[in-house]
């Protein structure tokens, strides 16, 4: 009789246990996958290469949709897009019934909705899933277009998300000791304008994120960002063109890592979108170990596509070309570059079972197959490895610890420098054909004159 008590026990007591831990908390996650600008009208192949990934776990970083309404280049007319003489928007917002069939499109793809049987999907947004290209805290839109993004994501209707000013969420995955921490910005919906230096993630965010970084350790973090946040290539891009990072607010990019290194949490590693180009990055000068920021962009959406096959081989040039500190540049590159400007997605996998622990992260193409990566240990991420006494100054003639913003004006405006000679060039070979046409014109008349 008394075993039979014993049995019951034991029994209601492990239901209560599996009752209280979250089922995400109990599996061990060995395989996460990521991705990026996924325009839903689009085909989205690479779905195969992901699900052959075998995922537990799927995150979106942004531009889940393209939600907003792209106006076609127009130099003349009544509404002009682009020029000197810009008078109206390049992009404009799309209505809520617009936008609602666009993530139905994108939900119904066959391919994603094959994902989504037997992996976790979560995400965060960036413009164009939140509404409008570039588009910070002033776009109206922001409230409805929310409630669509989490609907989307199969977000529970009583969820604290549903609830608050913006999209950002943690997530603890796996079991104890082997945990994963997966933190999600949102960097759309209380950003500053560009160019403000002002502010990203706005006060209440900035109070969440300090309390998730400082509560319970796990063995690995992973921030999602929409856009970068390690690559600040606008610094070396510009005048010819910028991109949206966290470069662009110095400030902010300063104060997180400063956060990061506050909270002495071991394991922290970035995940990004946005640029439509697939690279690793790593900054080693905030928190005494490697910061790695992967960047997968996009799902559909990539440089390379834009121009026809024939001219890859000078995007890959410019790209090789465009300074950089950052960036990881190994024997594990496809290209000389370490860029990929063909659809990708990114992927982390973890061997919990080696000592120490593995982590390889890599950006994948559209057959799976790796275009650059990183392997590294846990043990390697982890800030007792510097002693407090280390300083950025003794430490700035690493590569990764130079800022693109410090580089000698002749390196960092290179691009710039190169691109206005070929237009001069370019000018003075046509003023100088233009010429001789000319010259050629008056002698030919000047003949028959004296004909």
């Amino acid at each position: 009789m008394v075993w039979k008590w014993w049995w019951m026990l034991t029994v209601t007591a492990i239901g209560v246990v599996a009752w209280g831990v979250p089922s995400e908390q109990q599996h061990l996650v060995t395989r996460i996958a990521f991705g990026s600008c996924a325009n839903q009208s689009a085909p989205q192949p690479i779905w195969n290469a992901i699900i052959s990934f075998d995922p537990q776990v799927f995150i979106w970083l942004g531009d889940n949709i393209y939600g907003d309404i792209r106006r076609p280049f127009k130099l003349f007319g009544k509404e002009r897009t682009i020029g000197p003489w810009k008078n109206a928007p390049r992009f404009v917002p799309s209505t809520e019934q617009e936008m609602k069939s666009r993530y139905e499109k994108a939900k119904s793809n066959p391919g994603y909705s094959r994902l989504r049987e037997n992996t976790k999907v979560i995400g965060t947004w960036d413009d164009h899933d939140y509404g409008l290209n570039d588009a910070g805290k002033e776009f109206s839109g922001k409230i409805t277009n929310q409630r669509l993004l989490l609907d989307f994501l199969d977000e529970p209707e009583h969820s604290p998300r549903r609830k608050q000013d913006g999209v950002y969420a943690s997530y603890t995955l796996g079991p104890m000791g082997r945990q994963i921490k997966v933190i999600l910005l949102d960097t759309r919906y209380h950003r500053d304008p560009l160019r403000s230096d002002g502010t990203i993630l706005g006060r209440s965010q900035w109070e969440w994120l300090e309390k998730e970084l400082n509560d319970s350790p796990t063995a690995i973090t992973i921030i999602g960002s929409s856009i970068q946040v390690i690559s600040n290539l606008s610094a070396t891009t510009g005048p010819l063109f910028y991109m949206e990072s966290w470069g662009r607010f110095p400030k902010e990019r300063d104060r997180l890592f400063q956060l990061i290194a506050d909270s002495k949490r071991d394991g922290v590693f970035f995940i990004s979108g946005d640029v439509h180009f697939g690279e690793i990055t790593r900054y080693d000068c905030a928190t005494g170990y490697p910061l790695y920021d992967v960047t997968s962009s996009g799902i559909t959406q990539a440089v390379e596509k834009v121009v026809p096959p024939p001219l890859h081989f000078f995007v890959r040039f410019l790209a090789w070309l465009t300074p950089n500190t950052m960036r990881v540049m190994d024997q594990n590159c496809r290209y000389r570059s370490c860029t990929y400007g063909m659809s990708n997605f990114g992927a982390v996998e973890i061997d919990w079972d080696v000592t120490p622990v593995t982590l390889k992260i890599q950006v994948r193409d559209i057959n799976g197959n790796p275009v650059t990566g990183v392997t590294t240990s846990l043990s390697e991420l982890q800030a007792r490895n510097s002693t407090s006494s280390t300083t950025k100054k003794a430490r700035e003639h690493h590569r990764h610890c130079s800022l693109e913003s410090t580089l000698p004006w002749i390196v960092r405006y290179r691009l710039a420098i190169l691109a206005y000679c070929a237009l001069a060039t370019f000018v003075l070979a046509l003023i100088g054909v233009i010429w001789a046409g000319i010259l050629a014109c008056r002698r030919c008349a000047h003949k028959r004159k004296c004909d």
